[in-house]
């Protein structure tokens, strides 16, 4: 091997490490970051704390490793808009796309949530470099489609905001829904609901 050059990590370490990440999705998503410890997420594991300090050098780095994973994920919804669409048809895509993602990656959306409500002190520069261009792009997207008459006169920041909180709203409050359902179904009716909603929104008076 030359020198310099990074050893590949074998298959175990591969496995402890998705190992010791999954675990810890579940943990801070449960207890949030001030509340996880390295115990927690090496019991969730299946391995001891002093196997957890091999692979990570503590909590925090283990944290940014996920937020570092989860960025482009959920980035990937909005970039999938397209200008060139239909504008109607592009929202509710979104929309149907972003209530997927609290569907199938709740631990995740949570995960993304407690960073925020905590003033994101690990994910502000993601936001900034990453998020800020990206929803700036996209708002000025849904503002040429308003302008063009293709869209009902709507802020597109707070359109893109209403979104967020409609959709991801199912995942980080799934138990309360649950409470409230009476079901354990991933929001039954939601679909349409929100649909239906943001169409009556965003349908210009003469379309």
């Amino acid at each position: 091997m030359p020198d310099g050059a990074e050893k590949k990590p074998s298959r175990i370490q591969q496995r402890n490490r998705s190992l010791i990440l999954d675990a810890a999705l579940d943990v801070f998503s449960a207890h949030g970051y001030r509340g996880a410890t390295l115990d927690q997420i090496a019991e969730a594991a299946g391995l001891s704390k002093p196997n957890i300090l091999y692979y990570f050098s503590g909590k925090e780095e283990i944290h940014v490793t996920l937020l570092n994973q989860l960025m482009e994920t959920w980035l990937d919804p909005l970039v999938a808009m397209d200008a060139a669409g239909d504008p109607l048809s592009e929202l509710l895509a979104y929309v149907q796309r972003k209530l997927d993602m609290a569907r199938e990656l709740p631990r995740e959306s949570r995960l993304f949530a407690g960073e925020i409500i905590q003033g994101a002190p690990r994910m502000l520069p993601h936001l900034e470099a990453d998020l800020k261009p990206l929803f700036d792009e996209k708002c000025a997207v849904i503002q040429d489609w308003v302008d063009a008459g293709k869209l009902a006169p709507v802020d597109p920041r707070h359109l893109v905001f209403s979104i967020w909180s409609t959709t991801q709203h199912y995942a980080d409050f799934a138990v309360q829904i649950g409470v409230l359902m009476r079901t354990d179904e991933a929001a039954p009716g939601a679909d349409a609901f929100l649909r239906d909603l943001f169409t009556n929104l965003l349908t210009p008076a003469t379309r």
